[in-house]
C-alpha cells in the first residue's frame, strides 16, 4: 500500500479573514505534500464585509455574507481550531490559544482583522456594540431588529463614526427599521472626510432624505443604555449604539515583540514582519511600511496570491519572494440603504440602482468562490475492487467507524465464559467488572478514527468518549493508558502532536481524578486515538440490568453527531452545525453521572450503536419494553435537516437492523434513533417520581437533558410515538 507523504512542515494561519480564506481555496486546488496547514479562528464562519450593509438593510440573510471556514478547511485539507489566538511564543515557534494547547509553526500568517471597539469611551463596553468584528455585530443587530418588531423597544439607533462605514450603516439601519425609526450619526470632526467631493455630496443628500440626524463636530462623551451624551451636553436617544469610528488592533499583538505601527503589524513588501521573517501579516491588521493604505477589504483580496506564493516558496525552500504593490486608488461602491449605491472615484458624483446591481454582482461573484468549491478528482483504486456488498459511502470517523452490532455480537458469543474468580460473570455491560478488595474495578477501552485533523480536539473528545463506559457504571475514573496512531510525520511534528494529544487528555482525565500512566504509539496511514480506562466502585457497578417497569428514561445529551460528521466529511455540513456537534462531544459527563448514578436502576452511554441500540441493551438485560416520545428526544442543531437531505453514517445500515424490534413511522427523524454517537450522553432508567427533580438538576448544571420515554412490562421492544 502506498503511504501518504510524511508531514514535515507546519504553516499556521491565525484568523479567517479574506486573505486567508482565499489562500485556503487556492491551497486546496494545489497543496504541497508534506505541509500541514492549520487555521485558528474563534468561530466556524467569517463574515464578508462587503455585504454587511446589505444584510443590515435586510437585502441579504446572514448566510449570504458568511464564508464557511469548516467547509473551506475540509476542502484545503487544513486543520481547523475553533478558538482564539492569545499570543505568540516566537522562541518556541508556537501560537498560544485560548483554552487549548499551543500550536507549533514553521511559518505563520496573521489575518485577524480589526475592531471598531471604543474602550476609552465611558459606557461603550456595557451598552454599545462595535461594527467590527462583523459576526458579533450581526448577532446584536438581529436581536435588536427582533425586539423592535415585537414592540419590546423603540427603533432608536445611534452610530458613532461618520466615515464610509458609519454612513452605510446609518442608511442601512434606517431602511431596515422603516420611516418611524430614529437614526443618528455622530462624528467628532468632518463627516466623510476621506471621500471624494462628488460622492460626499451624494451621500450627505441621502442622509438628509432618509431623515438620519447628523451630529458633526460634537463627539460622543459617554454611552448609556438608552442614550448617547455628546460633548455639548445634549443626549441622543438610542436603544442600540454602534461604534464605527476607526480601527483598533487586538491588544495581544503588543506582547509578541513584533514591530507595530499604532498596534498594527509592520510588514515589508513581501508581507513579512519587519521583526521576524517567519511571520506574515495581511488584511486590516497589517501596516504596509512601503506604501501605507487605508483599511479596506480590496487590499486583503489582492494580497492573497502574494501571500500564497511567498509561503510556498519558503515551505519548499526555493524561489524568490514576490512583493505586494497595492493599487493607488480603487472604486468604492457605497450602499445607500435601499437598493442603490454611490460610486467614489475621481471625485465624480455617480449614483443609482444600476450601481447597486453592479456592487451586488461583484459581491456575489466573490462569495461564489466559497459557496461552490471546485470538485477535486478523487483517487481511484488501481484496479476494479471485488464485489462484496460494502457500502458505497466513505468510512466515517469517530464511533461511526466501528464494526456493526450484529457482527460484534456473533463474535462475542463464541468467547468462553470468564474462568477467573475475580471477573464478575455475566455482566455483559459497558465495561468489564472485576472484584477488587472490598469493592469493584471496571475496565474498558475505546479508540476513534479521526474525524478532525486537530489532535487536541480529537484527543479531548476521545477521552470523554472512553470515560463514558466508566461514568455510566457509576464508577470513579482511576487511570488511563493512551493508544495513539499518528500519520507519518517528521520527529519534530511527532513530538508536537503527541504533546497536544496528551495535554488534551489531561484536560479531561485530570479533573476526574484519573492519572494517565502511559500507553503506546505507532505511525500509520491516519490518526487514531484511544484510551484504556479503569474506574473504582465501592458498591456493585450500575449495569444494563436492574431497570424496572414504570421507570422514566433520561438522556443527558442531544443526538445527531453521526449524521453531522458524515455530512462534514462530504463538505456539506454547515460550519455552525459542525461547531455545535464538536461542542456537544467536548462536554464531559462526569458531573451528570455523579448526579444520576445514586438514583439510577440501570444506565449506559449512547455511542456507536445509536440510541435505539443502546436502549435495547437495557431492555434485553432487564426484560422490559420501552416507549419513546420522539418529540422529546433532543437533537443537535442541524442534524434533522441533514438526515432529511439523505446524509447518514457508514454505520447507519448496520444499526438499523435494530428496527426489527421497534414500532415506528419511518422517516429522517426516526433514522436519528440509529445514528452512531461519538462521546454521546448517558441513558438512565430512574424512578418516574424522581425524574423531574433529576432533570431540573441536570438542566441547572448546563446539560441538554430530557425525559424521553418510559419502561413497561413486556418483551424487549421499543414503541416510538
Amino acid at each position: 500500500m502506498q503511504m501518504p507523504t510524511p508531514i514535515t512542515r507546519d504553516i499556521a494561519l491565525v484568523g479567517g479573514g479574506h486573505s486567508h480564506a482565499l489562500l485556503l481555496r487556492m491551497w486546496g486546488m494545489d497543496p504541497i505534500p508534506g505541509v500541514r496547514i492549520t487555521l485558528i479562528n474563534p468561530g466556524p464562519t467569517a463574515a464578508y464585509s462587503g455585504m454587511l450593509p446589505g444584510h443590515i438593510a435586510g437585502h441579504y440573510d446572514r448566510a449570504a455574507l458568511e464564508m464557511d471556514l469548516v467547509r473551506l478547511a475540509r476542502f484545503a485539507g487544513a486543520r481547523l481550531i475553533l478558538s482564539r489566538a492569545t499570543g505568540i511564543d516566537r522562541g518556541g515557534r508556537r501560537v498560544l490559544i485560548e483554552g487549548q494547547s499551543p500550536v507549533a509553526y514553521d511559518l505563520l500568517s496573521i489575518d485577524i482583522g480589526v475592531t471598531s471597539d471604543m474602550p476609552a469611551l465611558p459606557g461603550f463596553a456595557d451598552h454599545a456594540v462595535a461594527a467590527k468584528p462583523l459576526d458579533a455585530f450581526a448577532d446584536r443587530w438581529q436581536a435588536f431588529v427582533e425586539r423592535v418588531a415585537a414592540g419590546a423597544e423603540p427603533a432608536q439607533v445611534a452610530i458613532i463614526g461618520g466615515g464610509l462605514a458609519g454612513v452605510e450603516l446609518a442608511l442601512a439601519a434606517r431602511h431596515r427599521l422603516g420611516p418611524q425609526a430614529k437614526v443618528a450619526l455622530i462624528e467628532a470632526a468632518t463627516p466623510l472626510a476621506a471621500v471624494g467631493r462628488g460622492a460626499r455630496a451624494a451621500l450627505l443628500a441621502h442622509l438628509e432624505k432618509a431623515g438620519v440626524a447628523l451630529h458633526a463636530g460634537n463627539p460622543a462623551v459617554s454611552v448609556a443604555a438608552d442614550h448617547v451624551r455628546l460633548q455639548d451636553g445634549s443626549h441622543i436617544a438610542a436603544r442600540l449604539t454602534i461604534g464605527a469610528a476607526g480601527a483598533v488592533a487586538q491588544g495581544w499583538l503588543a506582547g509578541t515583540g513584533l514591530a507595530l505601527e499604532g498596534g498594527f503589524l509592520r510588514v515589508l513588501p513581501s508581507l513579512q514582519s519587519e521583526t521576524d521573517p517567519a511571520i506574515f501579516a495581511v488584511g486590516d491588521i497589517a501596516h504596509l511600511t512601503h506604501d501605507p493604505r487605508p483599511k479596506a477589504g480590496v487590499f486583503a483580496v489582492r494580497e492573497a496570491p502574494v501571500l500564497l506564493h511567498n509561503l510556498r516558496a519558503l515551505a519548499l525552500g526555493r524561489g524568490a519572494l514576490r512583493p505586494y504593490h497595492p493599487q493607488r486608488d480603487y472604486l468604492k461602491l457605497i450602499s445607500t440603504g435601499h437598493k442603490a449605491a454611490v460610486a467614489d472615484k475621481w471625485g465624480l458624483r455617480l449614483e443609482g440602482a444600476a450601481l447597486w446591481r453592479w456592487k451586488d454582482r461583484i459581491d456575489q461573484r466573490f462569495m461564489a468562490k466559497f459557496r461552490s468549491l471546485p470538485t477535486m478528482a478523487m483517487p481511484q483504486p488501481p484496479a476494479p475492487p471485488a464485489s462484496g456488498g460494502l457500502p458505497d459511502r466513505p468510512l466515517c470517523g469517530g464511533c461511526g467507524a466501528k464494526a456493526g452490532r450484529p457482527a460484534l455480537e456473533r463474535t462475542l458469543a463464541r468467547l468462553p465464559q470468564p474462568a477467573r474468580p475475580d471477573v464478575v460473570k455475566g455482566a455483559g455491560d459497558d465495561a468489564a467488572i472485576l472484584a477488587h478488595g472490598a469493592g469493584f474495578q471496571v475496565i474498558t477501552t475505546d479508540h476513534l478514527r479521526a474525524f478532525t485533523l486537530d489532535p487536541w480536539q480529537m484527543a479531548r473528545i476521545t477521552a470523554i468518549h472512553a470515560l463514558g463506559d466508566v461514568w455510566s457504571m457509576g464508577a470513579r475514573p482511576q487511570i488511563a493508558l493512551a493508544q495513539v496512531i499518528l500519520p507519518l510525520m517528521a520527529e519534530d511534528q511527532q513530538a508536537e502532536t503527541l504533546r497536544e494529544i496528551m495535554e488534551a487528555a489531561q484536560s479531561v482525565f485530570g479533573p476526574e481524578g484519573a492519572d494517565i500512566v502511559g500507553g503506546h504509539t505507532s505511525l500509520g496511514a491516519e490518526m487514531t486515538i484511544g484510551f484504556s480506562v479503569t474506574g473504582l466502585c465501592d458498591q456493585p457497578p450500575l449495569t444494563h440490568a436492574g431497570a424496572r417497569a414504570g421507570d422514566a428514561l433520561i438522556l443527558t445529551k442531544p443526538i445527531g453527531t453521526g449524521v453531522i460528521l458524515a455530512a462534514e466529511m462530504a463538505g456539506l455540513a454547515p460550519g455552525r452545525v459542525v461547531a455545535g456537534a464538536f461542542a456537544a462531544m467536548s462536554r464531559p459527563q462526569g458531573n451528570a453521572a455523579r448526579l444520576i448514578a445514586p438514583h439510577a436502576h440501570a444506565m449506559t452511554d449512547v455511542t456507536g450503536f445509536g440510541l435505539a441500540g443502546h436502549l435495547l441493551s437495557i431492555l434485553d438485560a432487564s426484560a422490559l419494553a420501552a416507549t419513546l416520545d420522539l418529540a422529546a428526544i433532543p437533537l443537535l442543531p442541524g442534524a434533522l435537516a441533514l438526515a432529511q437531505a439523505g446524509h447518514g453514517s457508514s454505520l447507519l445500515p448496520a444499526n438499523r437492523q435494530a428496527a426489527a424490534r421497534m414500532w415506528m413511522t419511518e422517516g429522517p427523524q426516526t433514522d436519528l434513533l440509529f445514528d452512531p454517537q461519538t462521546a454521546g450522553g448517558l441513558l438512565a432508567a430512574v424512578a418516574a417520581d424522581q425524574a423531574p427533580a433529576l432533570l431540573a438538576a441536570l438542566l441547572a448544571q448546563g446539560e441538554t437533558a430530557a425525559v424521553i420515554g418510559h419502561l413497561g412490562a413486556g418483551e424487549p421492544f421499543i414503541t416510538v410515538r
